[in-house]
């Protein structure tokens, strides 16, 4: 595992967004990010989740959270900008977002691939990452320091047979964190992008039904990573693929 003692309260007056905060991984941010000081905005499609991750925060007695239901596959630019208005003006600023909610799509040859779920697939994964970098990024320049992170996955740099278009969206999403993090080189935002690495998320179990679960990853395992990335102990790093578990 990627190895990180973060510091307490290292996040405290940081505003962080978290999408896909219902369940898996962005639960376990979400969780991590409160108990170590920050603010944290729940966004996912699940409002019900959402509240069960709100009463969860505020019950371990972290800062309270806000709550935005929104689904991804629907949603415009112009919704991403409206939330993003809507946030900095109660909080602010953005000090972070952790960019993690994600389709899996189908595991099929390439020529059966359907071509709705192509296009569901690069819409959640892609072009709505894209459409709410844009809007985040000119709120997120205003802050001292801030961390954008994207998500990507083992498949997302080497290309492997029936992981069609999330293996294609996850490559574009690697790219285009390349892309933002090299032109805001040298501000105060810093971008980076995850690969979780095998982890116990009803995702994993979509692709892997008949894996052993008892030898991978639970999502509080690979929170190191995802603290490290917001924290300031990360200030330098930028562009960077990098590993939550080795």
């Amino acid at each position: 595992m990627f190895e990180f003692q973060a510091q307490p309260h290292c996040l405290q007056n940081k505003t962080i967004l978290v999408t896909g905060a219902g369940a898996g991984i962005g639960n376990a941010a979400a969780m991590h990010y409160a108990k170590f000081g920050a603010t944290v905005i729940l966004l996912g499609k699940t409002v019900a989740k959402l509240e069960q991750v709100y009463d969860d925060i505020v019950s371990a007695g972290y800062p309270e959270p806000a709550i935005i239901p929104l689904d991804m596959k629907g949603a415009t630019a112009q919704n991403y900008k409206d939330m993003v208005s809507t946030i900095t003006d109660q909080f602010n600023h953005i000090d972070g977002a952790l960019l993690n909610a994600s389709m899996l799509g189908e595991l099929t040859p390439f020529t059966q691939i359907s071509a709705q779920i192509w296009n569901d697939v690069m819409q959640v994964n892609l072009n709505a990452q894209m459409q709410l970098a844009q809007a985040l990024i000119p709120a997120m320049i205003q802050a001292p320091a801030a961390s954008l992170i994207f998500t990507t996955s083992g498949v997302g740099n080497k290309g492997r047979a029936f992981w069609g278009a999330y293996s294609v969206s996850k490559f574009a999403t690697e790219g285009m964190m390349q892309i933002i993090a090299d032109e805001y080189d040298g501000s105060g935002l810093r971008v980076n992008a995850i690969n979780p690495g095998g982890t116990k998320t009803g995702m994993r179990a979509s692709a892997f039904p008949a894996e052993d679960k008892s030898l991978i990853a639970e999502p509080d395992d690979i929170m190191p990573l995802y603290l490290y990335l917001m924290s300031d102990d990360s200030k330098a790093v930028n562009g960077q693929r990098l590993d939550a578990q080795a």
